[in-house]
């Protein structure tokens, strides 16, 4: 018996599909005191774990000014995450992209995952 039994949770629409590589815009509702905001956390997605239950969480990374990276983990589930969204699919082939900590600039570009040549000729046609 696992966690995902034992407790029930509801999983938050707000959070639509995604995955590793994928670049997001995470808004996460923080409390400051008595008062409430919305703060945007933008950058790629380097892991997901714990799967879809109720413990599940991504990490995202960005790149500040100076080139110094900060990444930061959100519980899928949270109640916090006022909403992502997706900005940009990756097409990578591992899902851990811890190799981006040692890379900068350039080199830590992700191609962006294009879609099959027919379903790209019914899209333009529509």
């Amino acid at each position: 018996m696992d966690a995902s039994q034992l407790i029930n949770y509801d999983p938050n629409p707000n959070v639509p599909d995604f995955g590793p590589g994928d670049s997001v815009r995470v808004n996460f509702r923080i409390r400051e005191g008595d008062r409430e905001r919305v703060q945007a956390f933008q950058g790629v997605v380097i892991r997901r774990s714990k799967g879809k239950g109720p413990a599940a969480n991504f990490t995202v990374r960005r790149i500040a000014s100076g080139g110094i990276g900060i990444e930061r983990i959100f519980p899928i589930n949270s109640p916090l995450i006022d909403s992502l969204e997706v900005t940009r699919q990756g097409s990578v082939r591992r899902a851990r992209l811890y190799y981006l900590r040692g890379l900068q600039g350039r080199a830590a570009r992700i191609k962006e995952k294009t879609l099959p040549r027919r379903e790209r000729g019914e899209q333009r046609a529509s």
